[in-house]
């Protein structure tokens, strides 16, 4: 199974790389997949790389859902 998960643009760097935050924590990783990035751009990101730029409101939903999903399997 792969997970993708919402990232939020926070600094654009050389190279086609940029620091992304995931819901709090900090990354650097590769943009080179998607055009037109700016920073407080939301994508999709899996191992590494960003595929896709999805709007703030998906990026929140998702976040909420992933959230849940934790939550559900730290109950005892």
């Amino acid at each position: 199974m792969c997970l993708a998960i919402p990232a939020r643009i926070e600094e654009l760097l050389p190279d086609e790389m940029a620091r992304v935050s995931v819901d709090g924590v900090g990354k650097i990783v590769s943009i080179a997949l998607v055009d037109g990035l700016v920073i407080g751009d939301y994508v999709v990101l899996h191992v590494g790389y960003a595929l896709a730029k999805i709007d703030e409101d998906e990026a929140m939903a998702t976040l909420a859902l992933l959230r849940e999903a934790a939550a559900l399997g730290a109950a005892p």
